[in-house]
């Protein structure tokens, strides 16, 4: 983390901005801190980064889009979104309605 005065800031602002790329930059008032500068494109991506997972995970269970297009969203593999879900505890399997009649059709066939 870098730091600097509010007098350096105004006297050089783009190197802040450029030693924000690297980390934050704490900016003092007097010998109080003041306020932290942080590179957006960063930060921002490690936060979109981490959400992907919880974001796709929600739509997935919702119905909204397929286990395949959530992995997408997700950024992992199908099968690391398989293990992601199971560790929320959200079905991977979805039975409709339906499944119970299937399986007394085959149930009578095979007897």
């Amino acid at each position: 983390m870098y730091a600097t005065n509010v007098r350096d800031l105004k006297k050089n602002p783009s190197l802040a901005l450029r030693q924000a790329h690297d980390s934050p930059v704490l900016i003092m008032k007097g010998n109080q801190p003041d306020a932290v500068l942080v590179h957006l494109d960063g930060a921002l991506s490690d936060a979109v980064e981490s959400a992907r997972p919880a974001i796709a995970a929600g739509l997935y269970r919702d119905g909204l889009v397929s286990l395949g297009k959530a992995s997408k969203i997700s950024g992992l593999t199908v099968s690391e979104f398989i293990q992601h879900l199971g560790s929320l505890c959200i079905d991977v399997v979805r039975y409709d309605e339906t499944v119970e009649q299937e399986v007394q059709d085959v149930s009578a066939w095979l007897s």
